[in-house]
């Protein structure tokens, strides 16, 4: 028999009723639990207020540290390089700037220097250079004495650290702004410390990346003199609701806090798990929790700190406020409180059973609707007439989307909704990385194989699907044999020019391995082009029909770039700032000076080879080919004439080589116009 939900309703209404009656017998507790918050609060708020201070000051001590140094290298008064001098200025700040833990600078070659506190007693300076006994990790130890520091020893050892590979030096080597970042794994610390970075430029040219780092164990330490209402303890808890800061009087760099020692630590752990668990609580700018440990109740209060996501936890028993109450009072409430449970669990019992469970359920349907995971959504049985009805609409609307989604792409669809993108007209700039492939032969291919060809291109759709997905690209659109993504949007992504060229190496190896021939028995051969710059992206089209897509100059050369295959016999050609972006993480070949068609001067276009992490094969020829297209550019051509022929000797077969080669000669024979720039004509799409 099903009911409706106003009879569920009413029944919740009537066991309401029933226990009306303890919320009246409670109102004494409620009125004295008030009073305790209120009080709590009012402690809290003056120990926020010190921990704000406190931190305030010590991320000021570290910017204030960082714009000292800065000045000192970019006024010229000392170079980067100056050993002696930097440091002397590094020893300086950490001296006057007693919050802060550590004064570092990286360098673009991978060089590393800094100066680390170690507690009250001493400092080391660490230095990491290729000149160092092959990169080994320099470590001198100084002692304070009154008014000055001492030697005390040197030490040499093995190190793999490289600031390159860590976010506090490559988050900011391509930046012009500063900012805080956590940073971990520094040398002979496995300490998460804050940092507050930012390059460093010289007369125009950067040098490098310079970091003040604080640690937390200063934070414990400041937090050991504090003692909330004579009971309590004050805690500091990161985004995450991590306790990362201790009440620890004797914490410092050398010897770290005491972390998981007492209940007051566990009454503040659990308050951060609250803190994850509830989104009101995460979102708001103050919030006061109860939290019972052992039997014990504690109030607990939570104040952002305004950085990083911090908030200060002060835990104080609530006995230091509320043990004056009468013991009979209490032994009443135990056996309004048994009543209430009784209460409550009926009620769970039967919301659950008749309302929260089918619910639940319709819910988790809709999510996957929302997500497009509409194949296994099915009826649900419920009780409730309304909720059976609506479990069969979610169902049909399932089975029309589960036709629906094979129309549009459903990973685009997700990412939009995910990033509260409006259905509507309209879209921004941003700098994105445009891919284009095509199928070499493809319209001769088309004519030959008629209808066939739907089944022959399935797989390399298949093929390039998944190796766009896998490196966090967006498909805009399959063409004929042609498909379209794009990395940067709608999820902003750092490192779109990187997981682009990964993308593009692994869909031309992903079409190789499925092994698809065409009708010749010939493997399929594929090109691709790669840009990266700014560009229109967004909702175009009309109110009625709208398509997700990017438009721009930067759109067009990764087209043309496509295209210019054909003319050097490549795969993958990139532009210049794709070669930018990607930087060291990608092995590439400077090809030619290209004028593509529809956009004047020359474009310098790169070869895509490989992903400097997994490429182990010789880079001679690149050098060799390049070197030839040096002596070209500068119409020196029967040297480039003998550099091309010897890569394509050292490669083995090389089309690009063997094309520069002809060029070459033909200018021997007929020289280039005054005023030749090298910069070779795509007259053609």
């Amino acid at each position: 028999m099903r009911v409706s939900v106003g009879i569920a309703v009413t029944m919740l209404v009537a066991l309401s009723i029933g226990v009306s009656t303890f919320v009246v017998h409670s109102l004494w507790w409620t009125t004295a639990r008030e009073n305790s918050r209120m009080l709590a609060a009012e402690i809290n708020s003056q120990i926020a207020n010190t921990v704000r201070t406190e931190v305030g000051l010590t991320l000021r001590s570290a910017e204030a540290a960082w714009a000292a140094v800065r000045t000192v290298f970019v006024q010229n008064v000392i170079e980067t390089r100056q050993a002696d001098k930097r440091e002397f200025v590094f020893l300086s700040q950490l001296q006057a700037q007693p919050n802060i833990s550590w004064i570092m600078f990286g360098w673009p070659d991978g060089n590393f220097f800094a100066a680390h506190r170690l507690g009250d007693g001493g400092l080391e300076m660490i230095e990491i250079d290729n000149d160092i006994r092959n990169r080994a990790l320099r470590r001198d130890r100084y002692i304070f004495i009154p008014g000055d520091i001492q030697f005390e020893e040197r030490t040499f050892s093995f190190t793999d650290y490289d600031p390159r590979d860590h976010a506090w030096f490559g988050n900011f080597m391509g930046r012009d702004s500063t900012d805080w970042i956590e940073a971990h794994g520094l040398p002979g610390s496995d300490k998460p410390v804050y940092t507050f970075a930012g390059p460093i430029d010289v007369n125009r040219s950067r040098q490098g990346v310079l970091a003040v780092a604080i640690e937390t164990d200063r934070l414990s330490r400041f937090l050991g003199t504090l003692r909330p209402g004579g009971f309590g303890a004050a805690f500091i808890l990161d985004a995450d609701g991590k306790v990362i800061a201790v009440p620890d009087p004797d914490a410092d760099e050398v010897t770290p806090a005491r972390m998981g020692e007492g209940e007051l630590y566990e009454v503040a752990m659990k308050s951060g798990e609250q803190l994850l668990g509830n989104s009101d609580t995460r979102a708001s700018m103050s919030s006061t929790t109860r939290v019972v440990n052992d039997g014990v109740p504690y109030a607990v209060a939570l104040t952002p700190l305004g950085f990083y996501g911090w908030r200060v936890a002060t835990v104080i028993p609530e006995s230091a406020f509320l043990s004056g109450i009468d013991q009979t009072l209490v032994n009443l409430l135990y056996i309004l409180v048994g009543v209430v449970v009784v209460a409550t669990a009926l009620a769970i019992w039967l919301v659950r059973r008749v309302v929260a469970t089918p619910l639940a359920r319709i819910v988790e349907d809709l999510s996957k609707v929302e997500r497009f995971d509409v194949e296994q959504i099915e009826r649900r049985p419920s009780r409730l007439r309304e909720l059976s009805n609506l479990s069969a609409a979610t169902a049909n609307m399932a089975a029309g989307l589960s036709a629906f989604r094979k129309y549009v792409p459903t990973d685009l669809v997700r990412m939009l909704v995910a990033e509260g993108i409006e259905t509507q007209p309209g879209g921004e700039m941003k700098r994105i990385s445009v891919l284009f492939s095509d199928v070499e032969g493809f319209t001769g291919l088309s004519e030959r194989l008629g209808p066939q060809i739907v089944q022959l291109m399935a797989p390399f759709f298949s093929a390039a699907s998944s190796a766009i997905a896998r490196h966090d690209g967006t498909i805009d659109k399959f063409m004929g044999d042609a498909v379209m993504a794009f990395w940067g949007a709608p999820r902003a992504d750092p490192n779109h020019a990187v997981n682009a060229c990964r993308a593009a190496l692994d869909l031309v190896d992903s079409v190789a391995a499925t092994g698809i021939t065409d009708d010749a028995g010939r493997p399929l051969d594929i090109r691709l082009g790669l840009n990266t710059g700014d560009a229109l992206v967004g909702n175009i089209g009309s109110d009625e029909r709208l398509n997700y897509t990017a438009i721009g100059d930067a759109v067009n050369i990764a087209s043309r770039l496509e295209g210019a295959n054909k003319v050097y016999g490549t795969s993958i050609l990139i532009g210049p700032e794709t070669r930018e972006a990607a930087g060291d993480a990608i092995v590439v070949r400077e090809l030619d000076t290209l004028a593509v068609f529809g956009r004047a001067g020359g474009l310098v276009i790169y070869e895509l080879i490989a992903m400097s992490d997994s490429f182990e094969g010789p880079r001679d020829w690149i050098e060799t080919y390049e070197a030839g297209l040096s002596h070209y550019r500068s119409q020196r051509f029967d040297k480039a004439i003998t550099a091309f022929e010897l890569a394509e000797k050292q490669r083995g077969e090389d089309p690009a080589s063997a094309i520069m080669k002809e060029r070459a000669a033909a200018f021997q024979v007929s020289p280039p116009p005054e005023g030749w720039m090298g910069v070779a004509v795509a007259d053609t799409k």
